[in-house]
């Protein structure tokens, strides 16, 4: 049964969920052991150095100083902070100034201070009475006057060193925090660029897909052996395609491997009417490039360039390598760009889904570029060059022909 009052939501609740979990992720880190005692023992021998030098300039001729004594003295200056400061961490940690009840965390923090100067000057108090058991006090002064002017002496330091220990925390935790924070948003960032791509990528398929088995079923009445052998080609390309789903970007030679498989159908489906030439640089064949980058350029070069010419069709697909850069043309001889053709070619599924691509993975460092030539048109892709690890350089490939 749900009892929560009515008329109540349940934003309320939402507040100490988020101060539960401020306070864990303040409890994620905690200053390493080694690090607090090797601070605290740097800051004994500085003062033990000081105190030491200190007597030598003011002390009467003969009188002898102590040094072990000093330094004994100086480490327990020293080290008792060190020692307690793991549970004024704790306290700071369990009770935030900034978040929870305010006014009860300022009450604990006011008590601990005064425990901490307490316990402080019990130790130092005790340390003093072992070093010079039979010169505590003067006679004249009761063990009452003599604590209250010792601990009073101290209580300044003693706040500001727990004032300082708390701040530090609450600094830490809220530097951890911001990081924490900085790596969630990353993560949360490329989950979201996965899941865009993955989007484009679900948009690319099916329009390949169906632009296909369209070209197919053109010849099935016409050339079924044509359409069959069609059917096989694209059986084999929907296998590399699921066996590579999930992977954003390919080594340019699986790419090529890819588009050979899909030049085969376009192959089948023109004859003679096409042929194809492939001219890459061996050393971008193990550039990573995005997965089907080519295959939209290629399908429009058919679709907006071939299609519509009564002479022998030709692509060429070039790519290579400029220093930091790889580059990715796709040339056709067709008739060119007429009337709506580049306004359909822009607005088009492939062409603006690899724009789309390309921007997710390379903002603002990559180009696409359309050039219209006497007789043709070429579309250019310029990415950044990075070598994909573990691919084969040499790897061969067969332009269809």
């Amino acid at each position: 049964m749900n009892n929560i009052p009515k008329g109540r939501t349940n934003a309320h609740l939402t507040a100490p969920s988020r101060a539960a979990d401020s306070v864990r992720m303040r409890e994620a880190w905690t200053p390493p052991t080694r690090w607090v005692l090797g601070v605290a023992t740097v800051l004994s021998l500085f003062s033990t150095l000081q105190v030491y030098r200190l007597e030598v300039v003011t002390a009467r001729p003969g009188m002898p100083i102590y040094a072990g004594k000093l330094l004994v003295l100086n480490f327990a200056y020293w080290f008792v902070p060190a020692l307690l400061l793991p549970s004024i961490v704790w306290v700071a940690r369990r009770f935030p100034l900034d978040a929870g009840n305010r006014l009860r965390n300022i009450a604990v923090h006011a008590t601990g201070a005064m425990v901490f100067a307490f316990v402080r000057f019990a130790g130092m108090t005790g340390v003093r009475f072992l070093l010079w058991s039979d010169s505590m006090k003067a006679p004249a002064v009761s063990w009452w006057v003599y604590a209250q002017r010792n601990f009073l002496l101290d209580l300044d330091w003693c706040l500001m060193v727990y004032s300082a220990i708390v701040g530090a925390s609450h600094a830490l935790a809220y530097y951890h925090e911001s990081q924490e924070r900085k790596l969630k948003e990353a993560q949360l960032e490329t989950r979201l660029i996965e899941a865009r791509l993955k989007t484009l990528e679900a948009e690319l398929h099916p329009h390949f897909l169906f632009n296909t088995l369209h070209a197919i079923s053109t010849l099935v009445h016409r050339d079924p052996e044509s359409a069959d052998r069609m059917i096989s080609r694209l059986s084999d390309l929907l296998r590399i395609t699921f066996d590579r789903s999930g992977e954003a970007t390919v080594p340019l030679n699986e790419e090529i491997e890819f588009l050979q498989k899909y030049l085969e159908i376009e192959q089948t489906r023109f004859q003679d009417r096409l042929t194809v030439r492939v001219e890459v640089d061996p050393e971008a064949l193990d550039a990573v490039v995005p997965r089907m980058i080519l295959q939209p350029l290629v399908e429009n070069a058919m679709k907006h360039g071939i299609a519509h010419t009564v002479d022998k069709g030709h692509v060429q697909i070039s790519a290579g390598r400029e220093d930091d850069r790889l580059w990715m043309e796709v040339r056709d001889n067709g008739g060119g760009l007429h009337g709506g053709t580049l306004k359909k070619l822009r607005t088009g599924v492939g062409l603006s889904n690899t724009r789309a691509r390309l921007d997710v993975l390379y903002p603002g460092r990559h180009r696409l570029e359309f050039t219209e030539m006497h007789g043709g048109f070429a579309v250019r892709v310029e990415i950044p060059f990075h070598s994909a690890a573990g691919a084969t350089a040499g790897a061969s490939f067969r332009a269809a022909s």
